[in-house]
């Protein structure tokens, strides 16, 4: 039975290929950056009523949320429907908001990060529908907000606010077809410095903060280089972003300066350990260190907010959620997965990181072209996708 469900699955994802392929050419003809979905996820909406989705509602924060199902067992999919902007436009060979299908692929910013997860989940509840899914579960499928500028604050508030906690939660990111069952955290740190302005004829009569921070940079250069590493997630890093200086003139010693501090947090590193590195370092001088902290409002209107700290995450490679997905691909592709990691951070921080919610990565497209001019996807990656989110809800 099980085998004959599976071909079933593949064979109806097979027939919904040109339905799939559209639905993200759709979604990707809308420029839909970060506090700006409004358009994007109210065709996103129109898409989960079209595929017969038992209920579809928008949050106030702005994520918009299908349902198939109403069982005890709670499956969230997950794509967040933000981009980023496309950076120059020289270095794209074709309109990045065309949503072109052409030799097998879809073309546009978002293809990959992470529209293709959500036009995949959309065929898989579709899916779900024709077979008449009856199990006992409940199955979310989530076009999320605000991704790219503040990972996890969505799923902050579903949990939150929203009060749907799931069992499991499958994150649409892109992973090569890959399953990925985790990443580095991160942070965004600032460390002010306050010095004490002199006429710039007489520099020695001040105290020069683009000096103190200069040096801070240097050994926070040094810093990074001695950071540990895990076997699977890898080594931690920090680099300096940004610095900004202030003073009375631009013929005066700087009496203030900034830096921006962008921390990965591998396996064992925490807030409180990245902090320290950073406070001994500055020890002794006029200088502070703080974790930054995000509120911006959605395209709603809502004003949501969290610190700018996203916890590491890993789960075992023999956790029932990941064994369950290698058996799913398994019995639709006839093959072993990778089972590996993202480099990047996604909504898993939230999910896993705070919330200690299974989590499981199985998108289209490759992370290479997130974030990417001449960002695409396999058309034969989306298909593969939606036939396994449909067959993961038959098996969680």
């Amino acid at each position: 039975m099980s085998e004959k469900l599976s071909e079933k699955i593949m064979s109806l994802a097979e027939t919904y290929r040109d339905y799939t392929a559209e639905n993200l050419s759709r979604l990707v003809k809308i420029r839909s950056l970060s506090g700006e979905e409004k358009e994007v996820n109210r065709e996103l909406k129109t898409q989960m009523e079209a595929a017969g989705f038992d209920e579809v509602f928008v949050d106030p924060l702005g994520n918009v949320i299908g349902r198939i199902g109403n069982g005890k067992k709670i499956l969230a999919v997950d794509a967040h429907m933000d981009t980023v902007d496309i950076g120059n436009r020289d270095n794209w060979d074709f309109d990045p908001f065309s949503g072109e299908i052409e030799d097998g692929f879809v073309y546009g910013r978002g293809t990959v990060d992470q529209e293709g997860g959500a036009a995949s989940f959309v065929t898989a509840g579709r899916i779900l529908k024709e077979l008449g899914f009856s199990r006992d579960v409940t199955v979310y499928f989530v076009g999320s907000v605000m991704e790219e500028d503040c990972d996890g604050l969505c799923w902050k508030y579903i949990v939150e606010e929203d009060k749907i906690r799931p069992d499991v939660v499958i994150c649409t990111e892109p992973t090569n077809l890959n399953i990925y069952r985790g990443h580095r955290g991160r942070m965004e740190m600032a460390v002010s410095f306050r010095g004490v302005s002199s006429h710039g004829s007489a520099p020695e009569r001040g105290k020069n903060a683009i000096y103190m921070a200069s040096r801070v940079c240097l050994e926070i250069e040094k810093l990074n280089e001695r950071l540990k590493a895990d076997d699977f997630l890898g080594k931690g890093s920090i680099t300096v972003s940004e610095i900004v200086s202030g003073s009375p003139s631009l013929c005066a010693v700087a009496d203030s300066a900034r830096i921006h501090l962008d921390r990965r947090l591998t396996w064992g590193e925490t807030k409180e350990s990245a902090m320290a590195e950073i406070e001994e370092i500055i020890k002794g001088m006029d200088a502070s260190v703080e974790v930054l902290h995000y509120e911006e409002k959605a395209y709603t209107g809502l004003s949501y907010g969290m610190e700018k700290y996203y916890p590491t995450w890993k789960i075992p490679e023999d956790h029932p959620v990941i064994e369950t997905g290698v058996g799913v691909f398994r019995e639709l592709y006839k093959k072993d997965p990778k089972v590996d990691k993202w480099t990047f951070s996604t909504n898993g921080v939230t999910i896993n990181g705070f919330y200690d919610i299974p989590v499981i990565g199985f998108g289209p497209g490759n992370e290479v072209l997130a974030h990417a001019p001449n960002e695409r996807v396999p058309i034969d990656h989306l298909v593969k996708a939606a036939a396994f989110y449909a067959m993961y809800a038959y098996k969680i």
